[in-house]
C-alpha cells in the first residue's frame, strides 16, 4: 500500500500544531510568575504588623527580572513543550527548576546586590511559585491540546493487544500529548481497520510514508524477532523511537536504564521498600493533616450540631476497616445517613431491582435513599464527611495518600492477590481512582488505579495527587 494509498483508505487524523501554541506556554508562565511576586509583596506587606518593612522598589524590582529566568530554566528541563512527560514527571521537574533558580538569586542577592531586595518577599515569591504556575500551566495545556492545535504526532508499529493498549492510553491521557495518528502492521487482515480508533493504514514498510508527518515512533510488537528490531530501530529516520516491552504489571515511573557493559538494564526502584522514603510520607502525612485537622475543628463541629439537629443519633459515623498488613482500624466519618440506613436500601432495591447491578459494580447509588437530605448530600458531595479521618492520619492508622479503607463487604469483591498488595501499604484518605474517576470507579477501576499508585510510589505522586484533589474537591464531578 503506497503512501498515496493509504491517505485515499483513512483521513488521517491531523494535529493542528501553532507555532503560538508553545509561545503561549511560555507567556501563561512569565505571567504567572509575576502575579505570584506580586501576591509575595501584599503577603509581606500583611505581615508588616509582625516583621516591620518598607517595601519599596529596591526590594522587589530587580526580582521582578530575576524570575524571568525561571522559563528558561523550564525550557532547559523539557518542559516546553514537553510532550510525552506525565504529570507527576512535570511537577518533579517545574519544583527542581525553581528551586535551583532561586537558590541562585539568593546567591545572587548577597553577592551583587548587597541584600537590597526583601528576602522575606523572595521567600513567599519561591512559594507562590511553586504552586501557581504549575495550575495554570495544566489548564491552559489540557485545553490547548484538547482542541487539537498542540501536541505531538506518533505513529505505532504492531496492532495486537500491546498496540492496542497504547493507542487506548493516548487517547484517553491526552495531556501527554502525544496524538497518535497511524497503526502499522504486516497483518493484512488488520489493514482497513482501527484500534482503539486509531486507523491501521498498512504494513511496517510504509513507515517511511510518515517522515514528515510525525517526529515520534512507538514500537509496540514485543514478540518481534530481536534481530529484526534492532535492524527496524537502526533502520528508522525518526528522532524519537520508544520501544514498548511486554512488561505490563510492573511499575512505569522511576525506572531508570542501564548500560551494563553493552547489556541494556532496567533499575526499578520499589520506594517504598526504603525506610527513609517511609519517613518523609510520614512526615508530609503529619505537616499537612495537623494544621488541617486544627483549621477544619470548627466546621465539623459545626456540622455535626446541624446533623444532631436534623437525625437522631451520633453526629460521627465509626467503622472497621483493613488496613496496613491486614490489621483493623477503625475509621471515622461525618454520618451523612439515616440511623436505619440498611433497612433503606433493601426496600429501595426492592423497589429498583435495576439498581442491584450498579450497586455490585460501583457500591455507590446516584440516588441514594440512605442520605440525610441538605447536610448529607453537601458533605458527600464535597467529601467533607471524610475530615474526621485526618485524625486516623495523626494516630498512623492512614496516610493522605493511599488505596482506599473500604468496607469488607467491598473487599470481598476483588482477587486476593490485590487484597493482599492492597495491604502493604496504609490506606489513604485520597487516591488516585478518587480525583481521576470519584464514584464512577468501578471495580476494575479502582484494582487497576490503586495497583498503579502501590507500584509507582514517590513523594512526588503522593503531592500531585494530593493537589488534584483540591481540584477534584472544588469541582466534584463524579461525586454523589
Amino acid at each position: 500500500m503506497s503512501a498515496a494509498a493509504t491517505e485515499r483508505v483513512f483521513a488521517l487524523p491531523e494535529v493542528r500544531q501553532r507555532s503560538w501554541a508553545t509561545g503561549t506556554m511560555v507567556l501563561i508562565d512569565v505571567l504567572a510568575l509575576e502575579l505570584a511576586l506580586f501576591l509575595a509583596c501584599i503577603t509581606r506587606i500583611g505581615f508588616g504588623a509582625f516583621f516591620p518593612i518598607t517595601l519599596g522598589t529596591p526590594q522587589y524590582a530587580g526580582l521582578a527580572i530575576g524570575v524571568l529566568i525561571l522559563p528558561f530554566a523550564y525550557f532547559v528541563a523539557g518542559l516546553y513543550p514537553g510532550y510525552g512527560v506525565g504529570p507527576v514527571q512535570r511537577l518533579r521537574l517545574r519544583t527542581y527548576a525553581t528551586l535551583f533558580v532561586f537558590a541562585v538569586l539568593l546567591f545572587w542577592n548577597y553577592i551583587f546586590e548587597e541584600r537590597q531586595w526583601s528576602r522575606g518577599v523572595m521567600l513567599i515569591t519561591m512559594i507562590f511559585a511553586l504552586a501557581i504556575p504549575p495550575a495554570f500551566e495544566a489548564l491552559l495545556r489540557k485545553s490547548l491540546i484538547a482542541r487539537g492545535v498542540c501536541g505531538e504526532p506518533v505513529v505505532i508499529l504492531g496492532g495486537g493487544k500491546t498496540g492496542a493498549v497504547v493507542a487506548r492510553t493516548l487517547r484517553q491521557q491526552y495531556e501527554l500529548g502525544f496524538v497518535p495518528v497511524g497503526i502499522l502492521d504486516d497483518d493484512p487482515q488488520k489493514w482497513g481497520t482501527t484500534v482503539q480508533g486509531v486507523p491501521v493504514v498498512g504494513p511496517l514498510s510504509l513507515i517511511t510514508s510518515f517522515e514528515q508527518r510525525a517526529k515520534v515512533v512507538l514500537i509496540a510488537i514485543p514478540a518481534m524477532e530481536r534481530a529484526r528490531l534492532a535492524a527496524l530501530v537502526q533502520n528508522l529516520s525518526f528522532p524519537n523511537i520508544i520501544i514498548i516491552p511486554d512488561l505490563f504489571g510492573i511499575q512505569s515511573l522511576w525506572i531508570t536504564s542501564r548500560d551494563l557493559g553493552g547489556i541494556l538494564g532496567l533499575e526499578v526502584r520499589k520506594n517504598l521498600l526504603i525506610p527513609s522514603s517511609r519517613v518523609l510520607k510520614r512526615l508530609l502525612d503529619w505537616s499537612i493533616a495537623l494544621p488541617l485537622f486544627l483549621l477544619t475543628a470548627p466546621f465539623l463541629a459545626l456540622c455535626a450540631s446541624w446533623i444532631k439537629i436534623q437525625s437522631p443519633g451520633t453526629a460521627f459515623f465509626r467503622q472497621e476497616r483493613e488496613g496496613q498488613n491486614g490489621k483493623r482500624i477503625t475509621i471515622y466519618k461525618l454520618r451523612t445517613m439515616h440511623p436505619h440506613a440498611e433497612r433503606l436500601l433493601a426496600k429501595h432495591f426492592e423497589a429498583h431491582p435495576d439498581e442491584t447491578a450498579n450497586w455490585s459494580r460501583y457500591y455507590k447509588l446516584k440516588t441514594d435513599p440512605r442520605v440525610l437530605p441538605g447536610i448529607g448530600w453537601f458533605l458527600r458531595r464535597y467529601s467533607l464527611d471524610e475530615l474526621p479521618q485526618l485524625w486516623n492520619v495523626l494516630r498512623g492508622d492512614m496516610s493522605l495518600v493511599g488505596p482506599r479503607p473500604f468496607p469488607y463487604y467491598h473487599l470481598d469483591k476483588f482477587p486476593a492477590n490485590f487484597r493482599a498488595l492492597r495491604t502493604s501499604v496504609m490506606p489513604g484518605l485520597t487516591g488516585l481512582w478518587q480525583v481521576s474517576q470519584r464514584s464512577d470507579g468501578d471495580l476494575k477501576v479502582q484494582e487497576v488505579q490503586d495497583t498503579y499508585y502501590i507500584r509507582n510510589w514517590s513523594l512526588w505522586l503522593d503531592i500531585y495527587l494530593l493537589l488534584r484533589t483540591i481540584q477534584s474537591v472544588i469541582a466534584p464531578a463524579g461525586a454523589y
